[in-house]
């Protein structure tokens, strides 16, 4: 009961994820995680919100679903050919920015800007420049991680840099956070 989605899948989904198969990208965001992502949008009116990790879109489709219209969102990521899935499925829409970058490169130029929402799903955001992209996060906004939890296609070594991490997260006093081991292992922070 709890596994399933039961709510209408953005429009542009089905068309991203034949895409994104037929492109051979596997590292899409799991279908639970972006249903919260969804929701956890619905609770930013107006929001600034930021994606580290465009891939194909998939989750980038759930993230503007739950958007209103006074919201904006730009979504990053250095691979041009995935990218573009994004850009034919989902360029038309005026709250969305889509920027072929260096994440790393980007958080350093856009150090200043601030964020009510972030998805950090790449190692920019997430595993490099950390400080740096919470320090973008304004207060009471949302940063959100996947992929905490063991995968398969981890490389040696990788289970260390996700224990460091939590413990790191765990370590502030300026964050709440919530450990779900659910999808594929999310982490919800609040900046207090």
């Amino acid at each position: 009961m709890f596994e399933q989605i039961r709510q209408q899948y953005p429009l542009a989904y089905n068309a991203i994820k034949t895409a994104s198969e037929r492109s051979g990208f596997t590292m899409a965001s799991e279908v639970l995680t972006c249903s919260l992502l969804k929701t956890l949008a619905a609770s930013k009116p107006a929001g600034k919100f930021l994606e580290l990790g465009t891939g194909t879109g998939l989750a980038t489709t759930w993230i503007l679903d739950g958007m209103d219209s006074a919201s904006t969102l730009i979504s990053i990521d250095n691979d041009e050919t995935i990218l573009n899935i994004a850009k034919e499925n989902l360029g038309v829409d005026k709250r969305l920015k889509l920027i072929c970058a260096d994440g790393a490169d980007w958080i350093r130029q856009n150090i200043k800007q601030k964020f009510s929402f972030v998805f950090a799903d790449a190692w920019p955001g997430k595993f490099l420049l950390l400080d740096e992209v919470l320090g973008m996060l304004e207060k009471g906004g949302i940063y959100i991680i996947d992929d905490m939890l063991p995968q398969q296609n981890w490389p040696d070594g990788h289970a260390n840099k996700v224990t460091d991490l939590l413990a790191y997260l765990d370590s502030r006093d300026d964050l709440a956070i919530t450990k779900l081991g659910w999808a594929t292992g999310v982490v919800i922070i609040t900046k207090k």
